[in-house]
Formats: C-alpha cells, structure tokens, sequence
C-alpha cells in the first residue's frame, strides 16, 4: 500500500509559470545561479540558491543564505506572485522531450513510509549535503523541490491519467532547453488515493538528498512539536510520482585526470586483463557489458570478458560497477568516487561531445561513455535493499522547482 496525500501547494500565477519555475537547485552552478539572479530577479533560484544573491568570493554563512531564501519567497508571496491553493488538489504533471513523454503526479507522500523502507532508496547519501538541505527547509518553512519516485503502474493508474488530461491545464508552457511542462489541477482526489493503495512500493528515481532531508526535519518538527498527530505537513514529503514505462534513464559518463602515474601504454596493457579492446568510431555502447573509452583524440570499444561476468548480480552487472571495480579502483586508484577529486560526472544529453570536449581541452584525460542503467535495474536492486554505486543513473527530463511548493 501506498499512501498518496492531496495538498494545498504554493504555487505561481499561470502567466508567470514559465518565468519563475527553475531548474533543479542541484543541477546548476554557482555562476549560472548568479547570471539567472541577475537577468531574472522573481526566478525560484533565488528560494533554492539564495548563494546568488552576493558577491561572488564572499559568501556569507549558509544560515545567512536560508534567512536571504526565506525573505526571497516571502516577497514573492507578497507581490502576488505565488498564493497557496484554496483547497487540496493532486497535481498532473507532464514532460515533453522530443519523442520523449512522462506524465506522472505531484502530492504528499508519508515519510513514515520511507522510514518502514516501503519507498525504496538505492543511493548513499551525504550527511552535509542532507544537513545543508534540511536547515534549508527548516529557516524557509517549505519543501521547496520536489523528489522523483517511479513506481510499477496499474490499468486504474493508466485511466486516472488519460481521464485527467483532457481537461484544461493549470500551466502549460515550453521552457528554454526546449521542455515542455503541463500540469493539471485535480480536486476529486478519493479514486487516485484509491489508485495508490494499490500500488505495493515506490521507488525514489532522483532525490536521495530531497527524501533524507525530509525525514530529518520530520524528526526535528516532531522533537520540537511532540504532541503531534501525524497528520501536520511536516509528516509528509512531496514527489512527482510516474509510471516506470514512462521514465528514461540516460547514461551517466565518466572523466578522469590522470592515468594514476600510468603511461598510455601501461594503461592499456592493463585493461587487456578484462577487456577486449578495439579502435571504433562508435561513442555510445549498444550493449551491456561494453564500454566506449576516448583517449588521445580516439574511440575505442572495451568488452568485457565474459569470463568474468556475474550475470545473476543485479548490482555486478551495472556497467558502474565493472567500471568502478576493473578500471576506476585497481588500475587509476579511484576508490571513492564521492570524493575523488580527479574523477567528473557527464549526465544526460550533454553527451559523448562533452566528453570529447573536456579531454580534447585538457580537462580531463580520458573519458568513458557508458551504457544506461535501466528502471529493472533499479527496481532489482532496491527490492533487494542494496545501494547502487554512486552516479549509476541520470533521469531526463528534470522536473522543475518552484512550479509547486509543499508548505510545511
């Protein structure tokens, strides 16, 4: 069972939507926070990065930053901006890509829930990273981004969505990266809890951090409030929550500077320990098991020996982890790539041309293209209660923050 909570969401005037709404806090940087501040002064970035509110170099305290993110929305409230609903509503939420097309829900659901493992995780997380992110919501009083949870979806689930979408949207509007964003606004919310009690278990997809921050401002509210019901918003954790078949995840590709003191021709004798080796002009892997390397202006195709293949591992068989365990660690000494300074992260539709890129610049030495992860991947490796290597998915399109905010 699956508990799904309708909820009065703070939210943008329909005209402002498209100008307000933001990318993700955790997929920009400082530098484009700052631009984005500076051309757009009501974006949602402002509540979610107050950093782009002072100078550059001299960053105040993060307490300092939360209070600046909590009188950013307040002023976003006051002018008309932002007003919260009137009356609880689940939210449909859309995103168009291309070809590519998920339509999913945004509503509360019970972090009593995620602590009974009932909503399954499948990432570390880092504990600064969730403590930063929880004084953030206890100074500003709001979950202001939203969690990804996928789950196995249903026929009733199925209709529910086609019947929703034929309304009238709430927002309904193209961003700049060419996304498009649809959300409908659905009061008649008792068939879609109904739905959802169906549903055994969900899945956190993107959000680890979002979801483990979450849980302790719950305890935190709780230790300050302890005549609680269990029914304050606190309890509660909002998601976007779509069909697995809708999702798609993208290859989330290595580079690293350095080949650990290794000349290149050392480097390649060692991999020929584990892998097959050939010059290609491909750049993407078509299979699993296979891995595009570029190197001194070149491609080249690494497959695995089969040899050494556990195939009925659900975690051994990522491509992650052949990486991680026969290159990354025992030829180039990256044990963690969580803090590794000389490993970096490519996701999603970037590409092989920023890989290319960044070693052709200097930037990095080599890079590696590698073959998606799946949803069955991920649904295997949460059920067994394991942890994915870090960085093993990247998930596109990104649902945006500020479009709908949880008050707590």
């Amino acid at each position: 069972m699956s508990v799904i909570k309708p909820f009065n969401a703070l939210r943008p005037r329909a005209d402002l939507a498209a100008t307000v709404s933001s990318a993700p806090y955790d997929v920009v940087y400082e530098s484009e926070v700052r631009e984005e501040a500076a051309r757009n002064p009501h974006t949602f970035l402002r509540v979610t990065r107050p950093d782009g509110d002072f100078p550059a170099g001299e960053l105040p305290s993060a307490e300092v930053q939360f209070a600046r993110a909590r009188q950013n929305l307040e002023a976003l409230i006051r002018e008309g901006i932002y007003a919260v609903d009137p009356e609880p509503a689940i939210y449909v939420y859309r995103l168009t890509a291309g070809k590519q097309s998920q339509t999913g829900i945004v509503a509360c659901c019970s972090i009593d829930e995620y602590e009974s493992g009932l909503i399954k995780k499948h990432e570390k997380v880092r504990p600064d990273k969730v403590e930063d992110r929880t004084n953030h919501i206890l100074t500003v009083g709001a979950q202001t981004g939203l969690i990804f949870l996928a789950f196995r979806g249903t026929e009733t689930s199925a209709k529910l969505f086609a019947d929703a979408v034929t309304a009238a949207p709430l927002y309904d509007f193209t961003g700049d990266d060419g996304v498009r964003h649809t959300v409908w606004r659905v009061t008649e919310t008792a068939p879609w809890t109904a739905a959802f009690a169906e549903v055994p278990a969900l899945y956190v997809a993107d959000g680890h951090h979002r979801a483990e921050s979450a849980y302790l401002t719950r305890t935190k509210m709780r230790e300050r409030h302890p005549d609680f019901t269990g029914d304050e918003p606190f309890n509660y954790v909002f998601a976007g929550v779509f069909p697995a078949d809708d999702l798609a995840i993208l290859a989330y590709n290595r580079v690293v500077r350095g080949l650990n003191g290794l000349s290149e021709a050392e480097f390649f004798e060692r991999l020929k320990t584990t892998f097959i080796i050939t010059e290609t002009d491909v750049k993407e892997p078509a299979n699993r098991g296979e891995i595009c390397m570029y190197l001194s202006g070149k491609w080249y195709l690494l497959r695995f020996n089969v040899q050494y293949f556990r195939e009925p591992d659900p975690i051994e068989r990522l491509d992650v982890s052949i990486l991680q365990q026969n290159v990354l660690e025992p030829i180039l000494g990256i044990k963690d790539v969580r803090t590794d300074e000389r490993i970096g992260f490519v996701g999603g539709r970037r590409g092989t041309a920023e890989l290319e890129r960044m070693v052709d610049s200097g930037e990095a030495t080599v890079a590696f293209s590698m073959y998606p992860t799946t949803m069955d991947d991920l649904f295997a490796v949460s059920d067994m209660g394991e942890i994915m290597p870090p960085k093993s998915t990247w998930f596109e399109p990104k649902l945006k923050d500020g479009l709908l905010v949880h008050m707590i």
